[in-house]
């Protein structure tokens, strides 16, 4: 019963770790890389399509992407939707690939994003500690319901306490990895 409980934990924990990599993958650092636009939703024949299934996304220099679309008549199509981003980059189409060109990070720009991977470094935390709310209060039931002793639910509890502080400290190395690369002139 802990068993299956602490796997569940494991895993739910895990899938936090892997959408704060998501999350974080998206943030621009000063170099340019390909994740920063894969996820880019672009309305192809009346869809939103992830921009990584239209087009082959390549840098050819440290501070430049280029999109390389499969079908031509789609270039206007993932301009429009590079320019409706958040991204506040300029797409530049020369009629068979679009080159998004990354102009350096300012000082201010810089703090701006540690923020903002502060921010999500948080919700990690938050959805990692949930979790442990969760298993912990349905170790509580099953001992109320005398499906487990005292003993097996303190045990449990611990582990689950372990696992939460394993996450959180690997949340941490996340964030200062990913500061790190922001600082990066």
């Amino acid at each position: 019963m802990i068993k299956e409980l602490t796997q569940d934990a494991e895993k739910r924990m895990r899938s936090a770790i892997q959408s704060l990599h998501d999350d974080l993958s998206v943030i621009r650092t000063g170099r340019a890389n390909p994740s920063l636009v894969e996820r880019l939703s672009v309305e192809y024949y009346g869809s939103p399509v992830p921009l990584i299934q239209l087009a082959t996304i390549g840098v050819p220099e440290p501070r430049q992407l280029m999109i390389k679309p499969f079908d031509q008549a789609s270039i206007k199509d993932i301009e429009k939707a590079i320019l409706a981003s958040d991204l506040g980059l300029t797409p530049m189409n020369d009629g068979k690939v679009i080159r998004l060109n990354l102009p350096p990070l300012n000082e201010e720009r810089r703090h701006d994003l540690i923020r903002s991977v502060h921010n999500r470094l948080e919700e990690a935390r938050i959805a990692v500690r949930n979790i442990r709310r969760d298993i912990n209060k349905d170790m509580r039931d099953f001992e109320e319901e005398k499906m487990i002793s005292k003993d097996d639910l303190a045990s449990g509890e611990e582990d689950i306490q372990k696992m939460t502080d394993r996450y959180i400290e690997e949340i941490a190395e996340v964030g200062k990895h990913k500061e790190m690369e922001i600082m990066e002139v």
